[in-house]
């Protein structure tokens, strides 16, 4: 993203840029990417084969660049690092910007290669996990073995330590690496056919096959685990966001006595016990679930209040917010019930009195919680796919939420006994 003197403010990647881009401009933002938006003039773009290489370049244009507004509060102390060791067998590990601010000279000059700052730590993890498992297989230990260790036996290390490959290779395969780390994939696969040939002609057949291979996999990188923590950050900017505020619903009772319902609240994808809420079921007589479940979401959302007269643009339903005992509760990004059906749509018959549109989810039992099935409506699918990807999420705020309820229900019980 450039600004009106065609100077680079900011650089991103994903899966899908027509979202991505589309994002920034349907939906408010914090402070940060509002006065980015403001500022943006033109967009250009560059395709990458594959995410991995996505997550490479956009970390070298920003070291390039240095765009302003890549570094969260002008604060990139907390990305991560890629560094290669100046060891007879260079060593490859990460590290915060942080921990190399706090580096001494003697430390940083061990250090031959630096990539980065990357944003995304989960994903740079995810890509080292394909490369080196793959492709270039390479050596973190701070210290070497004298032994081959169980990362030769998994073939995520070629094993400097036992003397199974020399300095040479091992330092032919580093360059590789270090190739890829600059964007240069084709110039590796030119080079690894090159050797490939030479070996064939020496009739180094064994040494081929493995350079082919190497050759294949380049070609055919895998991308599952990076697509999958990049997803992740897509849902934290999408309209669902299960990183956002999460609330989840469940009933307790026994017959219909002594009946529960219970808030729980996940922000971050962690409870937040302070947002928890409980309700004692007031108008509903009998073992009646779905009413109860009505009951519980019509009184959390009865003191919802307008702020649109205080807010000059509102842009969505998240400009409204609820007010409970002087507090103000703001909206959930998704809605989680324990429940079926009957649960989802009592609840989105409670959200369309309000004209809210808030994402919902049902949890249906198995037999003893272990067939639990998530249940979203299939005509939506991005719910669906974030169902899939965050189950286990999901689940820990469905048992979070009937933990809190059973334990409100009983109790309702023992002061019910001992009133008798």
């Amino acid at each position: 993203m450039k600004n009106a003197a065609g100077k680079i403010i900011y650089v991103g990647k994903a899966t899908s840029l027509r979202d991505r881009v589309k994002s920034y401009f349907d939906r408010p933002h914090d402070v940060r990417i509002e006065k980015l938006v403001q500022e943006i003039a033109d967009i250009d773009y560059k395709k990458t084969p594959t995410v991995i290489e996505a997550l490479i370049l956009e970390a070298n244009l920003i070291k390039k660049y240095l765009p302003k507004y890549n570094v969260k509060e002008k604060d990139d102390r907390s990305f991560l690092y890629v560094a290669f060791t100046k060891e007879k067998f260079p060593r490859i590990f990460l590290l915060r910007g942080l921990e190399l601010e706090r580096m001494t000279p003697k430390e940083k000059k061990q250090i031959s290669k630096l990539f980065g700052p990357y944003t995304s730590a989960s994903s740079l993890r995810a890509a080292l996990d394909i490369l080196r498992r793959r492709i270039f297989p390479f050596r973190d230990c701070v210290v070497m073995p004298k032994l081959s260790c169980l990362h030769y036996h998994l073939k995520q290390c070629p094993a400097p330590c036992a003397d199974l490959i020399s300095s040479k290779d091992y330092r032919r395969l580093i360059r590789n690496l270090i190739l890829f780390f600059e964007g240069k994939k084709e110039k590796i696969i030119k080079n690894l056919k090159k050797e490939m040939a030479a070996a064939s002609r020496h009739e180094g057949f064994e040494i081929a096959a493995r350079l082919r291979n190497q050759v294949f996999s380049l070609e055919h990188i895998q991308d599952v685990a990076v697509i999958k923590e990049e997803s992740k950050f897509k849902n934290r900017e999408s309209g669902i966001n299960v990183f956002g505020r999460v609330e989840g619903y469940d009933i307790s009772n026994i017959s219909g006595t002594a009946a529960t319902g219970s808030m729980v609240v996940f922000e971050d994808g962690k409870p937040n016990k302070n947002a928890y809420r409980r309700f004692k079921i007031k108008t509903v007589s009998g073992a009646n679930d779905v009413a109860m479940i009505r009951e519980v979401l019509s009184r959390r959302l009865r003191r919802i209040k307008n702020y649109e007269s205080k807010i000059k643009e509102p842009k969505n339903h998240n400009s409204y917010f609820i007010l409970h005992n002087s507090k103000i509760w703001p909206l959930p990004n998704l809605i989680l019930v324990d429940g079926g059906w009957g649960q989802i749509n009592a609840v989105r018959e409670i959200l369309d009195e309000h004209k809210l549109k808030i994402p919902v989810l049902g949890i249906a039992k198995g037999f003893d919680r272990k067939q639990d099935r998530l249940i979203a409506n299939k005509d939506n699918p991005e719910l669906v796919r974030v169902a899939e990807l965050h189950k286990d999420i999901l689940l820990r705020v469905r048992d979070e939420a009937h933990r809190f309820a059973i334990g409100y229900h009983r109790l309702l019980r023992r002061k019910k006994m001992f009133n008798k």
